[in-house]
């Protein structure tokens, strides 16, 4: 599996500033920010699947331009992948014909330019050796992060996206025998700890401390930090000398595995 980092930005701003988005692959999506706002056409045609994390707008934000904008270049619809509350938020608030039109039913609801599938935490969604599987978040909606398998090589990534201290992430996390990747967020600098706990996101105190739990040695990137503070969250991070060696992601980095 080939994944591509489009976006992992905790906001916009200019010098490669893109809200969360990775490209597994040509086809799979997990979480649609800003970052996809940079493929060609013919790239975007090409996605079959978008997996969303949760509904806040800079995980969510190209979604409803790019089933616009390709749409009428595809055959079947885009599946949008999501927890029952996650999809009704997006539905209500999004494809409601007020903010957005419905994609689910144009141009026919017998063959719309998007669908949406329920999924729900440890529920894996298989496409060839690929496996996708929903991770518990703690976050101030409901959330989820993915874990992402190739059955070929045998070995996994797992993503975090918006959460804050989760003990049941955690536990995921270690019963995963072939972590070679994780990618985990720190939105807020140590000055902001309080601001972190109370909108449900890690700084790097406490990203530190999450970080003991975990038993493997997977390559652990961070995203999703604030744009101001990013250089302050690197320092702090690695001057906590922790023994994974987090380092910072970066838009454009590809991982395989």
């Amino acid at each position: 599996m080939r994944v591509e980092i489009l976006g992992c930005s905790g906001g916009i701003g200019g010098n490669g500033m893109r809200t969360t988005s990775l490209l597994v692959d040509h086809d799979i999506l997990i979480d649609a920010g800003t970052g996809v706002g940079d493929l060609s056409l013919a790239r975007l045609a090409a996605i079959d699947h978008v997996f969303i994390t949760h509904a806040h707008l800079d995980h969510i934000a190209c979604l409803p331009m790019m089933v616009d904008s390709v749409g009428e270049l595809r055959t079947r619809p885009i599946t949008m992948y999501a927890t029952r509350e996650t999809l009704e938020i997006i539905r209500a608030h999004i494809f409601n014909w007020s903010i957005w039109p419905d994609f689910s039913q144009i141009p026919t609801p017998e063959n719309p330019f998007l669908r949406f599938a329920e999924i729900e935490i440890g529920q894996t969604v298989t496409s060839g050796a690929r496996e996708i599987t929903p991770l518990p978040a703690t976050h101030t909606v409901p959330a989820v992060g993915y874990h992402l398998r190739n059955q070929a090589s045998g070995a996994s990534l797992a993503f975090s996206g918006d959460t804050c201290i989760c003990d049941p992430l955690w536990e995921a996390l270690n019963a995963i025998g072939d972590l070679r990747y994780l990618i985990i967020e720190a939105a807020f600098a140590d000055c902001e700890r309080e601001l972190a706990l109370l909108s449900k996101h890690l700084c790097p105190s406490l990203l530190l401390d999450e970080l003991k739990k975990l038993r493997a040695r997977p390559e652990v990137l961070i995203t999703h930090a604030k744009p101001s503070q990013q250089e302050q969250i690197a320092r702090e991070i690695a001057a906590g000398n922790s023994p994974h060696r987090p380092r910072m992601l970066a838009p454009g980095i590809v991982l395989e595995f």
